[in-house]
C-alpha cells in the first residue's frame, strides 16, 4: 500500500511539474535502496512517468517538440554527464549536491 501513494504522489508531481516525481522519488527511494542507486533508479521511473505525461499533453495539444528539439541534444550531453560522475561521488556529497539544487529551484520559484 505504501508504493501505491509513493508511486501515485511521484506521478501527480510529475505531471503538475514535468519531472517533478523525481524530487520526491529520490527520497522515498533511499527508504530501500543506496543513495547512488536511489538517484539511478529514479531515473527509470521519472522516464516511464514522463513518457506518460508527455504522450497525455501531446494529445491534448499542448507538446511544443520545436521547443524540446533544441534541448534536447544538450540534455542528452549532460544526461551522459551526470551518469558518469553519479558513479564517482560520494553519497553524502551526493545527498548534499541533490537538497542544494532543490532548495535553490524552490527559492527562485518563491521569488519569479
Amino acid at each position: 500500500m505504501r508504493k501505491f501513494f509513493e508511486g501515485g504522489l511521484c506521478g501527480l508531481l510529475n505531471g503538475f511539474f514535468g519531472s517533478g516525481g523525481g524530487v520526491i522519488a529520490v527520497p522515498i527511494l533511499e527508504k530501500d535502496l543506496k543513495p547512488n542507486q536511489a538517484h539511478a533508479t529514479s531515473v527509470a521511473l521519472i522516464f516511464m512517468l514522463s513518457l506518460v505525461t508527455a504522450l497525455f499533453y501531446w494529445f491534448s495539444g499542448d507538446l511544443d517538440f520545436g521547443g524540446a528539439w533544441s534541448y534536447i541534444p544538450w540534455g542528452i550531453a549532460g544526461a551522459i554527464a551526470g551518469a558518469i560522475f553519479l558513479k564517482k561521488i560520494k553519497a553524502q556529497w551526493l545527498k548534499r549536491l541533490f537538497g542544494g539544487v532543490v532548495t535553490a529551484a524552490a527559492v527562485r520559484m518563491l521569488f519569479l
